[in-house]
């Protein structure tokens, strides 16, 4: 089954031929060439469509190599592969006899870097206890990875997932400067110009929760207990983890995208923060074309800007800016200009000086996550209540590594 990616790329796709197509197909109807306006679009859509093409390809290669490797991992064990079915009752069944066995061991969650390629949502995992025998099959590991990515927008909208074995700092090479070129006389001198260098270094900050059930709840059958904790593990770590992602200032947390991104447009001093149509046409525009025709470009807000923005409409046409269409498997609000939408509490709100709109190529922002999530119990933390107390620990650490211009803000003007 093709992940929600490629379903995503495909439908992207599919909409970029279509323009093409109705360019082509108007010109053709009139008996003309291409105006200057309409070449220049015919050959964006184009690059697009390359791009996308070649993703498309990268992304399939990808998942039939994760296939191969499930089925060769299968026959070693002389067992075919997990997926995840229908039967959550029964997961959640297996689950609770566990609990009530009494038995002390750690649950933890398979490391995810065991392949390369993973993606948020993805791939599946077993639970295991730490003697190695199988307590839980997939559904478990799936659902805080989920969760995760639903409270946290730049997880959603295509961050860069980076998984390692261990802790220790990992230092990411990147270019803030290209060399540039210049024509030189017959006999003149060659003028040196050397690329700018840097790096950003990704560590790994643990986030961690506990959450206590009764033995009365553990033994409840009318209760959805696997969802139950697999829904607050994800939501407690993603909502940490995600606003950090936002606003970190890199000391003892993670560095936030809106700490490095750059301004791409600077609201009207009059108009106390606020924005308008054109503006964020402005802000669309001033990013580079190779990040702006990304298949992870997209729109970072809260939901009271999204508010603002859903009346603005295009000079001229008198259409609203923007659509209610959602491309499929992206989990956005919507689409501005064409660009998904992606919603999250941690943005500013609009006001003065505030960097509340933010858009550009989210697979620049990369997440190091060390190690699988943890998922641990203990029966003695809480003896005297008669509760179990579960916690879930997670080591991720974060930062923009393309600063050059991948992601622009819009930042209200003074009053």
């Amino acid at each position: 089954m093709p992940s929600p990616l490629i379903n995503t790329l495909r439908e992207r796709r599919r909409r970029v031929y279509d323009d093409a197509k109705s360019l082509a197909d108007l010109a053709a109807a009139e008996n003309r060439a291409f105006t200057d306006d309409e070449q220049t679009r015919w050959a964006a859509l184009n690059d697009e469509l390359d791009t996308l093409d070649q993703r498309l390809t990268d992304l399939r290669e990808q998942d039939q190599r994760a296939g191969q490797s499930e089925a060769a991992f299968a026959n070693l064990l002389g067992g075919a592969v997990q997926t995840r079915s229908a039967a959550d009752t029964d997961l959640d069944a297996r689950f609770r006899a566990a609990i009530l066995e009494n038995d002390r061991r750690p649950i933890v969650v398979a490391n995810p870097c065991e392949r390369s390629g993973y993606r948020p949502g993805v791939e599946r995992r077993d639970l295991a206890t730490t003697s190695g025998g199988g307590l839980l099959p997939t559904s478990f590991f799936d659902r805080i990875q989920r969760h995760m990515v639903e409270s946290s927008a730049i997880l959603a909208a295509g961050a860069t997932m980076l998984n390692s074995r261990t802790g220790e700092p990992i230092k990411i090479p990147r270019s803030t400067a290209h060399s540039a070129a210049a024509i030189v006389t017959e006999g003149g001198t060659i003028t040196e110009d050397d690329p700018t260098l840097g790096s950003v270094t990704l560590g790994a900050y643990k986030y961690g929760f506990l959450v206590q059930i009764t033995h009365e709840l553990a033994t409840d059958a009318t209760f959805d207990l696997l969802a139950y904790l697999g829904e607050q593990a994800g939501i407690a770590i993603g909502n940490a983890f995600g606003a950090h992602a936002i606003t970190g200032t890199g000391t003892g947390q993670p560095r936030g995208v809106l700490t490095d991104a750059t301004a791409g447009k600077t609201g009207d001093d009059t108009t106390g923060g606020t924005f308008t149509a054109d503006e964020l046409i402005d802000l669309y525009y001033s990013l580079a074309e190779p990040y702006a025709r990304s298949a992870a470009a997209g729109w970072l807000m809260n939901t009271s800007t999204l508010g603002a923005i859903r009346k603005l409409k295009a000079s001229g046409t008198g259409d609203y800016l923007f659509a209610n269409d959602v491309p499929a498997g992206t989990g956005a609000a919507g689409t501005l200009l064409g660009r998904p939408v992606y919603l999250d509490p941690t943005m500013p709100d609009v006001g003065v000086g505030a960097k509340c709109i933010a858009f550009g190529d989210w697979s620049r922002y990369w997440v190091r996550q060390v190690e699988g999530l943890r998922f641990e119990r203990s029966d003695d933390f809480a003896f005297d209540r008669d509760v179990v107390t579960f916690r879930a620990l997670a080591r991720l650490d974060g930062a923009l590594v393309d600063t050059t211009g991948a992601v622009k803000v819009f930042e209200g003007g003074s009053a």
